[in-house]
């Protein structure tokens, strides 16, 4: 497949450089650049999928009448985060 340009943005001088004291050795502007919006595609479609898996529980929430209430899975996220801290404190 033949490779395509992403039209010229126009930046101030500061994030510019900022840009280049960030790039590691080897690299250049231009791959900087193309790196940044691979990630951003990629955080982006996996942030749209996030919010359709939402919506889609929502609905058969919805669909089924049953819920799960908050105070339940706030306690089961504070237990999961006690013993990885509790694991973590262990491995020290």
């Amino acid at each position: 497949m033949k490779t395509a340009a992403i039209p010229a943005v126009r930046v101030p001088p500061e994030l510019r450089q900022a840009a280049e004291e960030v790039l590691t050795d080897g690299e250049s502007l231009s791959g900087f650049v193309e790196e940044s919006v691979r990630r951003n595609v990629e955080f982006r479609r996996a942030q749209a999928a996030f919010v359709e898996r939402g919506l889609a529980s929502r609905d058969a929430a919805r669909a089924s009448g049953r819920y799960v209430k908050a105070a339940g899975v706030l306690g089961k996220l504070e237990r999961r985060v006690k013993a990885a801290r509790k694991k973590r404190a262990g491995a020290k």
